[in-house]
């Protein structure tokens, strides 16, 4: 019995020895790791595919670990996401409406891993990855949409619509994965710098969405037009852009056969903001 208390008193001393706390601060940019498909870009060079991720951007991040030894540790953290603009739908040909849609993430996430040290400079890390907040913005700018006559009660002449909006969606919490490798370097006792190449896996599928910004004018007349009826022009003309233009809009996964897909209940979609990172920050040990 003795010499079990010992051994284990022996183990926790060891531990306590070469057991460190350390906080950390690191912001870097990412680029996708596997773009989708987002949209089309139409121009007078032709018809071209775009290809992106959410993830791509500026991020930054706090963490803070733990060492059990030399070379095995725990670690959370907490980051942000500045997401770049994506193109959803670019429409630029002499003679017709102009139509550029563009998307961008702005996320907030929170990861747990498990660190290795494979040096005292070079380590390793993964985990788990959930997005804890934040949205998606769709940003929407159509110029020179032609009205024929009578399109809007009492306008018996054709007419220019110019639209501007922003459409929010949120996310259902989604569960990806983080991995890294880093190289650290000691400036002082207790403080270092590192750079890291990071990985983050991670799809998020639509839930609600809502109009947040809105603005449609006559240019004739500077009249101002009202979401449900710009959507109304659109659906009678079979406008693909009818879907955008509902002030909220739930994304289900089934819908029943006949249902308006143009109405406030669409099919959910999976979203990537996978993504290929650099990180540059610095860290400061607690004493052992």
């Amino acid at each position: 019995m003795k010499r079990s208390v010992l051994i284990i008193a022996m183990l926790l001393a060891t531990v306590s020895v070469s057991a460190q706390f350390y906080v950390s601060a690191s912001g870097g940019y990412s680029i996708p790791s596997a773009g989708v498909k987002f949209g089309t870009e139409t121009t007078v060079s032709g018809i071209e595919n775009t290809y992106g991720s959410y993830g791509e951007g500026l991020h930054t991040q706090l963490r803070g670990g733990y060492f059990f030894n030399k070379s095995f540790g725990v670690e959370v953290g907490l980051g942000y996401l500045e997401g770049a603009d994506q193109q959803s739908i670019l429409v630029d040909l002499p003679n017709q409406p102009y139509v550029n849609i563009k998307a961008r993430g702005r996320a907030y996430g929170a990861s747990a891993s498990i660190i290795y040290k494979f040096t005292n400079n070079i380590y390793g890390r993964f985990g788990a990855l959930i997005k804890v907040g934040g949205r998606t913005e769709a940003i929407g700018k159509l110029e020179g949409i032609a009205l024929p006559a009578n399109t809007l009660p009492g306008v018996p002449v054709p007419t220019t619509l110019d639209v501007d909006f922003i459409h929010d969606y949120k996310g259902r919490l989604p569960l990806g994965a983080i991995a890294a490798v880093g190289y650290k370097y000691d400036i002082a006792k207790n403080i270092s710098l590192f750079t890291e190449l990071e990985y983050m896996g991670i799809s998020v599928t639509r839930d609600t969405s809502k109009m947040t910004e809105f603005s449609a004018k006559i240019r004739e007349n500077g009249a101002s037009l009202n979401v449900d009826q710009v959507r109304a022009i659109f659906v009678a003309s079979q406008n693909p852009l009818a879907p955008v233009f509902n002030n909220n809009i739930e994304y289900l996964d089934q819908l029943a056969l006949g249902a308006d897909q143009n109405g406030a209940k669409q099919l959910s979609q999976k979203v990537p903001y996978s993504s290929f990172g650099i990180n540059f920050g610095i860290t400061y040990t607690f004493g052992k």
